[in-house]
């Protein structure tokens, strides 16, 4: 039988730093820090004195130009907004992504790169809590850098569960770090899941893919902590399914992934064949030709323009936005209820435009 810890009387929580007045810069590269074999950090300095300001999980959009082509990513912040003079993103070299090849092979102290930010709502500032759970998979870590980074900085007493996914151990990204933060005074418990180890590789630590039954065992009291979930769509959808089995309430849990699936604009000849709409991005200033057939999330792909998303298949609820006007043909499975859809969201990764729509993004 799991035995399930009492909660645990705390002083309130300190206020964390929330989100910052906008920016949009060009930022010099002050160092360039290898994290793993294929993770770097890029510290980045902005012109000037200046100060950022951000809450602990935000994110900021990238602009660069590779090959005459300019793209824009979304990074998340890993460094803390309580050392606000500097910014770091934490980027994993994607095989056959442009913009993480791009920073990889061609970045280097001294390099000049636009941003703009700080993005998202993804931060422990909103959730005060006594007890956090931080599940991540991958480079779904940085978020939760930066979140751990900023408790530490301000001696919170929190008690955080802090349960990170990598392939080997080769892939955990800032391990040493973080456990030099549970020796530090946070009260921080570490629990790390290997999926496989390489030839010549030593792991005593649990390997395979977290479930619920192990992640019971790790963190007895999951289900009343304030749930953090980052990581690759696949680990996002197992992890949304341990959650709700283990009983965590899904006002506690709160999801991000800028995992976009790969999509290729539509050919002239495809263009003109069948009707196409429009989708204005209010925020972005962008408005795209979305052909029919093709989801809202997809035209924003094709086009460049940041949104965030996870599951693509309208089941995690991450890509919710406010549809302004317009209708859509909503095919979601799961992700948003019909309360939510009558106050006018919707899901831009399984939502087909029925004519020209404006979005609140």
């Amino acid at each position: 039988m799991t035995a399930v810890l009492e909660p645990v009387t705390r002083s309130t929580p300190t206020p964390l730093p929330g989100g910052g007045a906008a920016f949009d810069l060009e930022v010099r590269v002050k160092a360039v820090v290898a994290v793993t074999h294929d993770v770097s950090t890029f510290v980045l300095e902005p012109p000037g004195p200046r100060a950022f300001s951000f809450a602990p999980g935000q994110y900021l959009v990238l602009s660069v130009t590779v090959d005459g082509r300019r793209l824009q990513r979304c990074y998340t912040i890993s460094s803390p907004p309580t050392r606000p003079h500097l910014l770091t993103i934490t980027v994993k070299r994607t095989p056959g992504g442009p913009v993480s090849t791009y920073l990889h092979d061609q970045v280097r102290v001294g390099s000049r790169l636009q941003v703009s930010g700080p993005y998202g709502d993804f931060s422990l500032a909103g959730y005060p809590s006594d007890r956090y759970l931080l599940l991540s998979a991958g480079s779904g870590i940085t978020p939760m850098l930066s979140m751990t980074r900023t408790l530490a900085d301000l001696a919170e007493s929190a008690d955080v569960a802090f349960v990170h996914s990598a392939r080997t151990p080769a892939d955990l990204i800032c391990r040493t770090e973080l456990e030099a933060l549970a020796a530090g005074g946070l009260t921080l418990r570490l629990s790390a899941i290997c999926e496989g180890i390489d030839p010549g590789q030593v792991w005593v630590g649990p390997r395979g893919r977290l479930g619920a039954p192990l992640l019971q065992a790790l963190v007895p009291d999951v289900a009343q902590r304030e749930v953090f979930l980052c990581g690759p769509p696949p680990y996002m959808a197992a992890m949304s399914a341990a959650l709700r089995e283990l009983g965590v309430p899904p006002q506690r849990c709160h999801l991000e992934s800028f995992t976009l699936p790969e999509v290729a604009p539509a050919s002239p000849v495809a263009a003109t064949a069948v009707a196409t709409r429009s989708v204005e991005f209010r925020r972005s200033g962008r408005t795209v030709p979305c052909p029919e057939g093709t989801t809202v999330l997809q035209a924003a792909v094709a086009a460049g323009v940041p949104l965030r998303s996870a599951c693509g298949q309208g089941l995690c609820g991450t890509c919710k936005s406010d549809l302004l006007s317009g209708d859509v043909d909503i095919r979601h499975a799961g992700g948003i209820r019909p309360r939510e859809i009558a106050a006018g969201k919707f899901l831009p990764c399984c939502s087909y435009p029925l004519g020209d729509v404006v979005v609140d993004a």
